[in-house]
Order: structure tokens, then C-alpha cells, then sequence
């Protein structure tokens, strides 16, 4: 009897050991997983240098070379159109007449001429209209209709105190408009207004381009990017790498599997880029998702990295 109590003791003993000893295990393994679901998986990528072309966007109309209103030399009434709008005329081409009789008094027909050559754009009045002279100014007057110089056509675009030191006689210039949205049209930078508005704080700055098929007409609303050099052999990250908070721009790099902030001040920028003073080196791993969950000091796992621009 003595025996078979020291037999369950002792079985008893082994297995308080035995299921001691699981729970030590389950415990320590549970352990094991909440640290790794602490670690935050993440994807990197490989600072490099590059460069980025810089440039200013602006809008503004396109305008005729020349555009020029014409008004009859007396007052009188519209007796002929001798054109129509979009016909091309000569300078001093007789392009209406005008009617000058007064109080049954009859003089010979006024002739009112073209002073450029150029085209049509737009004829104001019909036949039968009272017209007058621009006297003592334009404003007083009657104008008949506008010709335009189309062979060349300009795009006069507002430019602030902060970018016109940057512009430059002779710039090249590429313009978009909506009637051909998949065509680029070059120009350059040809005049550069040497005031500034008191009202707008701009400038008005004209890119000249050639307009051989007239496809850019006056009126035509366009979109203008004036090239400005490039920047050679700086260090770029995505953009959206960047962490903003309280006002200070942050991104976070792995090292040795852990998380590094660095503060930074960023530069230019283009198409998703952005340049990088001197924060950062080439070659580091940069986190580009996964940077709004860690924080320095952390242990990451980098489940993807790619080489960065080229």
C-alpha cells in the first residue's frame, strides 16, 4: 500500500512537471507571435540620383501677331461689306464702303481700307449700320471689323514678381489647346514686359509660335509650359514617401531591420519626384509603404524593394 502511494505521488509529480512545462512553452510561443505581429511589414526603395527638367505652367489666350480694328475715316452708314469673315486681305485693300450723304447733300462713297496684311477674324456690323470715326479715340468710334496676322500667333500669359526674374528672352515654350488635346506646339519666349502691375503683381509675357495651317486661332484658350534648364545629378524620392506632420517633413529609412526618421527639405519637383537636399545618401533604403505605421526604433520587415529612379 506503501508502495502504491509513493507510485501516484510520483506520477502525479511528472505530470504537474509535464503540464508546468507546456505552459511554460505555450507561453513563450504565444510571446514569440505577438512580437512578430508587432513587426510591421514594409516596402522599400533604393535612393538614387537623377534629373529633372523645370519648367512653369502658366495660362493665357492666343492673339494674333497683329490684330488691328478697323474704322471708317467719317461717320456715315455701312453701304457694303466688301469681305467676309476668315477671307485673307492685302494691306490698303478696300474692304467696305461706307454711305456719307447727309441732308440730301451726296458724296462719293467712302472707301475703307485694310492697313496690314492679314485675314478676317471678325466682322462686327451688318450692311445699313451707323458707323463713326474713332474720334477723339477708338472708343468714340465704330470699328467695322478685326484682321489679324495669323502666319504667326502669340500667347500672352500673366507672370508674378516670384517667377518673371526666372524667364528669359528666347525660352523655349510648348502650348496646348483644347481643339488638339494630343498636340504640343512650340514656341519660344519673345517679349517680356519690362512692368509690373501695381493691381496684379504680374507681368505680361509673350511666347511667339509659328502658325503656318492656322490650326491656333485669337480666342483659343491655352495651356503654357515655359522650359526653364534642367537640373543635373540630385537626389530624388517618390513624393508620397514623405510623411508630413506638425509642419516638418519627415521620411523613414531601414537599417539593420530597423526604422530611421530623418527630417528633410525637399526641392523641385516633377512627375512624382521630388528632389532631396542632403538628408539622405544614395543607396539608402527608403521606405515608400508602410511609412504612416512605424516609428523610429522599430523592427520592420521589408517584403519588397525596388531600385528607385534611373
Amino acid at each position: 500500500m506503501k508502495k502504491l502511494v509513493i507510485v501516484l505521488v510520483v506520477l502525479i509529480a511528472v505530470v504537474l512537471i509535464v503540464y508546468r512545462s507546456k505552459v511554460v512553452i505555450e507561453r513563450a510561443r504565444l510571446q514569440e507571435t505577438k512580437i512578430e505581429e508587432r513587426i510591421t511589414a514594409v516596402e522599400v526603395e533604393l535612393v538614387r540620383k537623377g534629373s529633372v527638367t523645370l519648367s512653369l505652367d502658366f495660362v493665357g489666350d492666343v492673339k494674333g501677331e497683329e490684330e488691328v480694328d478697323i474704322f471708317p475715316k467719317a461717320s456715315g452708314k455701312l453701304l457694303d461689306l466688301k469681305v467676309k469673315e476668315g477671307d485673307r486681305v492685302k494691306r490698303d485693300q478696300v474692304v467696305a464702303l461706307v454711305d456719307r450723304d447727309v441732308n440730301g447733300v451726296r458724296f462719293e462713297p467712302l472707301e475703307v481700307t485694310s492697313p496690314m496684311d492679314g485675314i478676317v477674324g471678325m466682322v462686327y456690323l451688318d450692311q445699313g449700320a451707323e458707323v463713326s470715326p474713332p474720334s477723339p479715340g477708338p472708343s468714340m468710334g465704330t470699328a467695322l471689323m478685326k484682321v489679324v496676322e495669323m502666319d504667326q500667333v502669340k500667347v500672352v500669359v500673366n507672370v508674378t514678381e516670384e517667377d518673371l526674374g526666372k524667364m528669359k528672352s528666347g525660352q523655349k515654350a510648348s502650348v496646348r489647346v483644347d481643339t488638339y488635346p494630343d498636340k504640343v506646339f512650340s514656341g519660344k519666349v519673345s517679349l517680356i514686359s519690362p512692368m509690373v502691375s501695381q493691381r496684379t503683381r504680374t507681368a505680361p509675357v509673350e511666347i511667339n509660335l509659328q502658325n503656318p495651317k492656322h490650326l491656333l486661332k485669337p480666342g483659343m484658350f491655352a495651356e503654357v509650359k515655359i522650359d526653364l534648364g534642367r537640373k543635373e545629378d540630385i537626389l530624388l524620392i517618390p513624393a508620397h514617401a514623405i510623411v508630413e506632420e506638425t509642419g516638418e517633413k519627415q521620411v523613414f529609412l531601414v537599417s539593420g531591420g530597423k526604422v530611421v526618421s530623418r527630417s528633410v527639405e525637399t526641392g523641385v519637383s516633377q512627375d512624382g519626384w521630388i528632389e532631396i537636399q542632403d538628408e539622405l545618401a544614395e543607396g539608402d533604403s527608403l521606405i515608400v509603404t508602410g511609412q504612416y505605421l512605424v516609428r523610429d526604433g522599430e523592427s520592420v520587415k521589408v517584403v519588397s524593394r525596388k531600385g528607385g529612379r534611373q
